[in-house]
């Protein structure tokens, strides 16, 4: 198995970093950005700290008026309909934008869902693997010429800690013959995210485009969560009795402002010029899990890495073939 090269830079920021401390110095004027997911959770404050320096935002929205409610605390943001379980929707919403002839020069692929009962989509695909991989690569995809158009483009995908739960069932995406496990299916999902970032960054950096996975921390009060039992999140530390969010950075339990900044960091920080490819968290570069601490790694949450399995460029080359015949 080959890999990306994971290499910290020592960025000078951490895991209580916050988005508005990363992008401090940046001016974003002149910029487009997308921000799936932009109107709730580390995506507003994605999509607000990228206005706030000078981009211009649009948020693709199911649900366009909650969009439009939430984005008033983000002057000038624009609001479009789109269903990442709706191919024509994106389709439709992906025609609209390059039909406006703006270049792309930011796409945030922050929207997702986690550990959801067993749902499909109208062509029988999984909802977590159809909604946080498959509807990004279609939007991502379509969008192609206007990231090319940027003449400097960074896609950002948002994957996770997650990863640790599994890898991608080549054999069985969407559990028609296996039992049905809701955190197997987030864990599959995620970690098709981090192969996305890495097969976009070796098909795109020839036109200028570059792309990072992130893991933005546990964040309890974002919704994300609402499919898990609370006792679980108290078993497992991220809860306090009285049903309120621990915050321990240093353990990736975090603020929706820290939970943003490596989203915020990997879309815009001039460090990661001429790089690509890599998984990031806290603020950086995250190493590779070796296998001798890969145990501690999937049973703890202050040591920091990717596993092998998500930045395998072999992997992440497989999931876009299958990925394109399954949007087709």
């Amino acid at each position: 198995m080959t890999t990306t090269a994971q290499q910290p830079l020592n960025s000078g920021f951490g895991a209580a970093s916050t988005a508005e401390e990363v992008i401090k110095g940046i001016d974003l004027t002149g910029k487009v950005a997308i921000v799936t997911g932009g109107y709730s959770g580390i995506g507003l404050e994605t999509a607000r700290v990228l206005r706030a320096a000078g981009a211009e935002i649009v948020v693709p929205a199911r649900d366009v008026e909650r969009a439009r409610t939430a984005l008033l605390a983000v002057p000038g943001a624009e609001v479009e309909y789109l269903d990442l379980l709706d191919p024509a929707s994106i389709d439709t919403f992906a025609e609209k934008f390059l039909a406006s002839g703006r270049p792309l020069h930011l796409l945030v692929n922050n929207a997702g869902i986690m550990a959801t009962p067993l749902a499909r989509d109208a062509r029988g695909y999984e909802a977590q693997f159809a909604i946080n991989h498959l509807g990004h690569f279609q939007l991502t995809t379509r969008l192609w010429p206007a990231l090319v158009a940027a003449k400097g483009a960074r896609v950002v995908v948002l994957s996770s800690r997650g990863i640790r739960f599994a890898g991608v069932d080549f054999d069985d995406l969407h559990f028609e013959h296996r039992t049905y496990e809701p955190f197997l299916a987030y864990g599959q999902s995620k970690t098709a995210n981090a192969l996305f970032a890495v097969e976009v960054d070796r098909r795109g950096k020839e036109h200028g485009i570059r792309a990072f996975a992130v893991h933005p921390g546990l964040i309890i009060d974002t919704g994300l969560v609402k499919h898990i039992d609370p006792a679980m999140l108290q078993a497992a530390g991220a809860l306090d009795s009285a049903g309120e969010p621990i915050r321990d950075p240093e353990r990736q339990m975090k603020t929706v402002q820290q939970g943003a900044a490596t989203t915020v960091w990997a879309a815009t920080s001039p460090r990661l010029d001429g790089l690509g490819g890599v998984y990031c968290e806290n603020v950086d570069i995250t190493p590779l899990v070796t296998p001798e601490n890969e145990t501690a790694w999937a049973t703890g949450d202050t040591i920091p890495g990717v596993l092998l399995r998500a930045v395998d460029p072999e992997a992440a080359a497989r999931l876009w073939e299958v990925s394109e015949r399954l949007v087709a």
